[in-house]
């Protein structure tokens, strides 16, 4: 049985609703984004029991058509960011038309509705929050984290960053620093 989670957009994510799943005692055959397939198909008082544990952890199950295509194009988003390959003549209307052979005006529509926010906010969110991640791992310059993530500059990935954030990519890593001194000598 498919069944499509609202939420799930990391590798963090998809652990947590493993556990839960075997937590639940509920076998699963596949597992990936926003995307679960059980052994067994549950009945309606299991999905009720596996909704109310999913709430729990900041998960939902999705029922309705709509949702189920919002999470979907999250999904295709987010996985495109975590390949570190945008182009930076990388145009996001024509990667998600392409994805779901629709027209991207009514997707965009669709997705801003339900949302409150527009696909193109959304992309650039996932692009901070992954800079955001590099940053802190420090495996990379600002340089090739610009680059991976399809900006044509440095200076617009940090104007972007900071009008996102408040901060600039450098202020952002240097309070994290400190951040984690100051809690490791708690």
């Amino acid at each position: 049985m498919k069944i499509n989670i609202k939420n799930m957009v990391c590798d963090r994510c998809t652990s947590a609703v493993k556990i839960l799943f075997k937590d639940l005692n509920i076998p699963i055959s596949s597992l990936e984004l926003g995307e679960v397939e059980t052994v067994n198909v549950l009945t309606p008082s299991e999905l009720t029991i596996l909704n109310d544990h999913l709430k729990k952890q900041g998960f939902e199950l999705l029922e309705d058509a709509v949702k189920k295509q919002i999470e979907q194009i999250k999904k295709v988003i987010i996985l495109k960011i975590n390949e570190l390959d945008i182009d930076e003549d990388f145009i996001l209307s024509k990667f998600i038309s392409k994805k779901f052979s629709k027209d991207y005006s009514s997707l965009s529509k669709i997705f801003s509705v339900n949302e409150n926010i527009t696909l193109e906010q959304y992309f650039i969110l996932q692009k901070i929050e992954k800079a955001k991640e590099l940053l802190l791992y420090n495996e990379v310059t600002l340089t090739e984290i610009s680059q991976k993530l399809g900006y044509k500059s440095v200076q617009y990935l940090s104007a972007q960053f900071k009008n996102t954030t408040g901060f600039t990519p450098t202020c952002f890593k240097t309070l994290k620093s400190k951040n984690r001194i100051a809690l490791d000598q708690i």
